[in-house]
């Protein structure tokens, strides 16, 4: 499978997606002080992205299983690139966050297509197989661009806008190798294309794994925003110090992501499986406020990954499993969607616990969510 290029170029694609959030957060602290931010609003400028991929996957996606999914996916690329690296050149709090709903905007035709196209790629268990590797790609991203963010941002934050730019070699290498799309996306739908999408969409299982899409990342983001700040506040941690907190989350992530979520299931099942991963975040969330020494928070951080790489492909494949090939690149991209406006919503409803109670107490609120949205899927539905 990893000889793929096709599978290779996707994954470096999608990978764009986590490049979004991932070089601001460990340099917010120094964002905020320089353009005299207010620390609660701050956020958004970490999470303004998840919004606008929310609102744009959902179309681009549908989109790209009516004209082409490489049509939707290089001129994203392009403009990813473009609009990324205007943040460096932003002077104050609007115009940053003007930058980010543009550069989210565009990452949802960018997760749109490239999911599309794994997803239609293969099928059963090769295709568990590649949205794995789609996971572990986008948590070992998740190493790399804290680590890229906070070191090129540790002299100057508006240096770290510049790694933006490299979507454009990413593009023309889609362009190079995908000469042609899979004939399972000249596949069309005879029928009402969007009748038979609200079909699928409107299946009660269906829409408690995207509710459950959306509360996962609500308690993932909580880590992305707040670690740093909470950092800088318990032990005075600088960006690069940051980067590596928010990297280490990711390493468990990527290995149980790529090699074990999927023997796992197979083990033990896949509802005791998704269990597990969502009682490792909720205990790690739990655990936050009451580490102060980095070895212990670095530990925390990397059990964190465990259970989210255990949840997100077990969610995004049985999310699969209710769409047809030629509606893949619509469902899964409204399942980004959702997931991304979790990551948005993130601060708006974690935010307010700061001014009305404390910083280590979102760490809490995370818990909670993480713990009922575990709860939320084992509930039995009516046949």
């Amino acid at each position: 499978m990893w000889r793929n290029p096709q599978l290779l170029i996707l994954l470096a694609a999608g990978s764009m997606t986590t490049m979004a959030g991932g070089l601001v957060a460990p340099i917010l602290p120094d964002i905020v002080k320089e353009l005299k931010l207010d620390t609660g609003w701050a956020g958004m400028l970490v999470s303004m992205h998840c919004l606008t991929i929310a609102l744009f996957s959902a179309p681009l996606g549908i989109l790209a299983d009516r004209v082409g999914r490489i049509r939707i996916l290089i001129p994203c690329l392009l403009l990813y690139a473009l609009v990324g690296v205007a943040g460096a050149f932003a002077t104050n709090f609007w115009g940053l966050l003007l930058t980010r709903a543009l550069l989210g905007a565009v990452s949802g035709g960018i997760a749109a297509a490239s999911l599309g196209l794994l997803g239609s790629m293969y099928e059963g268990k090769k295709r568990s197989q590649a949205l794995g590797l789609a996971t572990s790609t986008l948590t070992i991203t998740g190493i790399t661009d804290p680590l890229l963010g906070g070191w090129v941002g540790d002299s100057n934050w508006r240096y770290s806008f510049y790694l933006y730019a490299l979507a454009v070699p990413i593009a023309f290498l889609v362009a190079a190798i995908f000469k042609h799309e899979s004939p399972l996306q000249a596949k069309a739908i005879k029928d009402n294309p969007t009748k038979s999408l609200r079909k699928v969409l409107t299946q009660p299982g269906a829409l408690r794994v995207l509710l459950a899409l959306s509360l996962t990342s609500v308690a993932m983001y909580a880590v992305v925003i707040y670690a740093p700040l909470y950092l800088k506040k318990a032990i005075a941690a600088d960006s690069l110090l940051n980067g590596i907190v928010l990297a280490s989350r990711a390493i468990g992530a990527s290995v149980i992501s790529a090699f074990g979520a999927s023997k796992l299931t197979q083990l033990i099942g896949i509802q005791p499986t998704i269990a597990l991963g969502f009682a490792l975040m909720a205990a790690t969330l739990a655990t936050i406020p009451l580490l102060h020494q980095i070895e212990l928070i670095l530990v925390a951080s990397i059990i964190f990954g465990v259970g989210f790489g255990i949840v997100l492909p077990s969610l995004y494949n049985a999310l699969a499993n209710f769409s047809p090939p030629e509606l893949r690149s619509s469902v899964l991209a409204i399942g980004t969607g959702v997931g991304f406006l979790g990551q948005f919503m993130s601060p708006v409803l974690l935010g307010p616990v700061i001014y009305y109670s404390s910083l280590e107490n979102v760490f809490y609120a995370a818990a909670i969510v993480a713990l009922l949205t575990g709860v939320l899927l084992f509930v039995p539905q009516r046949r």
